[in-house]
């Protein structure tokens, strides 16, 4: 049977330019790309790729959408918020309506030690074509880096937070050397040759402490997008060895130069192929979300033991409960202090109204259970 050829003409312009035609736009259709995180970033990341007709997008985000959120994420609505959609969940509805022509998998989870390679695993061939970053701290930063590197995948890295952002793409070192763009000269350092580490906590600027601007966001998901094209359809020559770092308040464009960075180094990731983060050893069980006052608690054994409809007879006198087949959602009055506790079904919570973790572990243990 001859093979189907994909309908090509909505593509039309972006096949006119240099590096793309139809080979280059055959290459992005059988491309799979892993969206880590659909917040500011991961929205436009994947609005602009589904456009460009990447054919898989496998989209992985934890949290659920919130007002304030429809400032910068654009995939996202005010009927999402009413209807507390997951973001991944929605963000594959709104894709779908988009473009028909890509694939979608959408999922409601954490990015963590014990399922990042399983995620990667889901693209097509048994392996994503390359990684993008949406998160909002660098502990999934650097677990996905580890997770690039060792598997030998491209991973564009991103972050913006109050009038300044950045961007970097990582064509990984391999051990023999062997990868399309190593064998080029094309290789670059990853994220741990140029941050040997994560800023300590409390030091690092977040949405919470410092804002953020919606068109800082666009600018950096799109020249992230952007090089994640130039990767997908084999353009490595066009892939920038720079750092990008904007700011938009002090109209500043900077380069950092960074392409020798594995050469002077000894990096722990790419040299010595020590995968910490991967190997959980810097991994955590809470984590304090950007810009929203709340703590994650990461409970993993509870996956697949909880019934919402008996949790939720039990916390309606505390307050007001909504619950559907994602997530339930409870306002809490604790000693006289506001918050509201939302489960999913894969064991995690999410209490509001706090940034400590044993005050977190203290309302999930009093009011569901330890």
């Amino acid at each position: 049977m001859t093979p189907v050829t994909p309908d090509l003409a909505r593509y039309h312009r972006q096949m006119l330019l240099p590096g793309f035609g139809e080979a280059g736009q055959l290459k992005l259709l059988g491309s799979s790309v892993f969206v880590v995180g659909c917040g500011a970033l991961g929205t436009v990341i994947a609005n602009t790729l589904a456009r460009a007709g990447v054919g898989q997008l496998i989209i992985v985000d934890r949290d659920f959408i919130e007002i304030t959120n429809l400032q910068r994420q654009i995939l996202f609505d005010e009927k999402d918020v009413a209807d507390a959609i997951p973001k991944a969940e929605a963000a594959k509805r709104k894709i779908n309506a988009i473009n028909s022509q890509v694939e979608v998998i959408a999922v409601v989870d954490d990015v963590n030690h014990a399922n990042v390679e399983k995620l990667i695993a889901l693209g097509r061939g048994g392996k994503v074509d390359l990684i993008i970053d949406g998160v909002d701290n660098f502990e999934t930063r650097y677990l996905v880096n580890d997770a690039a590197v060792k598997l030998g995948i491209p991973y564009v890295y991103g972050g913006a937070v109050g009038t300044v952002g950045a961007s970097y793409a990582i064509l990984p070192h391999t051990p023999k050397a062997d990868s399309a763009w190593e064998k080029t000269g094309y290789a670059t350092p990853c994220l741990r040759c140029i941050f040997e580490q994560a800023p300590p906590p409390g030091l690092n600027p977040t949405c919470d402490t410092a804002g953020v601007i919606g068109p800082g966001v666009s600018i950096i998901a799109n020249y992230q997008a952007n090089e994640a094209l130039k990767i997908l359809t084999g353009n490595y020559d066009r892939v920038a060895r720079t750092m990008l770092n904007i700011d938009l308040w002090e109209n500043t464009v900077r380069q950092f130069k960074v392409a020798k960075a594995y050469d002077v180094g000894e990096c722990e990731c790419c040299k010595k192929r020590n995968f910490e983060f991967l190997d959980g050893k810097f991994g955590s069980s809470t984590t304090t979300l950007c810009g929203r006052n709340a703590v994650q608690l990461s409970l993993k054994q509870q996956a697949g033991k909880m019934d919402f409809d008996e949790i939720a007879a039990r916390l309606r006198p505390h307050g007001a409960v909504s619950v559907n087949k994602f997530m339930l959602r409870a306002d809490i009055k604790d000693n006289g202090e506001p918050y509201e506790l939302t489960l999913f079904t894969d064991g995690r919570a999410i209490v509001k109204g706090t940034k400590e973790p044993n005050t977190a572990r203290g309302i999930y243990a009093k009011y569901v259970g330890a």
